[in-house]
């Protein structure tokens, strides 16, 4: 999992990307690709 200050780029990378907030903190989660969970901050 990648830890990032910004998650818009991140997010737009690829289509089945979903922005989801969890006990105060941002993730974004994929599905098909799991290569592509972040967490902010």
């Amino acid at each position: 999992m990648k830890v990032r200050n910004s998650l818009k780029s991140l997010r737009l990378r690829h289509r089945d990307n979903q922005l989801v907030r969890r006990r105060g903190r941002v993730y974004i989660i994929n599905k098909t690709q799991k290569r592509y969970k972040a967490r902010q901050g």
